[in-house]
């Protein structure tokens, strides 16, 4: 059965992005050392423009084959046109406000998303990423099998956190945890048995 994993970028203090949705305060963060890891480890989870600037467009997907998304993950990279972000991704954004896509190669749903996780992890294929955002990942938190945190050493204050949620604590093993130069860390986090 396919896994879903939440793979994301975090302020020390759990915040995904600023309170208005930017998360240009990250960038000054990718480090010599981190990129590479990045590009190497986690190749799809790159937009397809800079797969392509950095000679990696037709890199298979080693973890990945399908990105799940809210609208407010999507909406930035619409607004500049990028309307296909992750085009060597079957690409779905949750949405109940968005009615139509603005690109045949994504799907918009208002289907329940647990029932279409659930539906996906029955497909053959790769794993599934949960790109975002927080209220989605809140939803979902149930069907999470894998966190990936990409924390950055940043402490925002306020911002958009990891998860929109009811207090509901969910029990998470540390797998794996990468350390970087500048402070850097991926921890790769399991959902605990029931």
């Amino acid at each position: 059965m396919r896994k879903l994993t939440y793979f994301i970028g975090s302020t020390i203090d759990g915040f995904i992005a600023a309170p208005d949705g930017g998360f240009d305060f990250f960038s000054p963060h990718v480090t010599q050392d981190y990129l590479p890891h990045l590009i190497t480890e986690y190749p799809e989870t790159l937009p397809t423009a800079q797969r392509a600037a950095l000679g990696s467009a037709d890199a298979p997907n080693t973890r990945f084959d399908t990105v799940v998304m809210g609208r407010g993950t999507y909406d930035p990279g619409l607004a500049v046109g990028l309307t296909s972000p992750y085009a060597h991704l079957r690409q779905i954004v949750l949405s109940r406000s968005l009615t139509a896509s603005a690109d045949s190669s994504v799907e918009v749903t208002t289907e329940d998303p647990i029932a279409l996780v659930r539906r996906l992890k029955q497909e053959e294929g790769l794993g599934i990423w949960l790109c975002g955002g927080a209220d989605l990942a809140g939803q979902l938190l149930p069907e999470i099998d894998e966190l990936i945190v990409k924390q950055y050493p940043v402490v925002a204050g306020s911002g958009v956190p990891l998860f929109r949620a009811d207090f509901s604590p969910r029990l998470f093993t540390l797998t794996d945890s990468r350390v970087f130069e500048q402070g850097n860390l991926v921890l790769t986090y399991a959902k605990a048995p029931d």
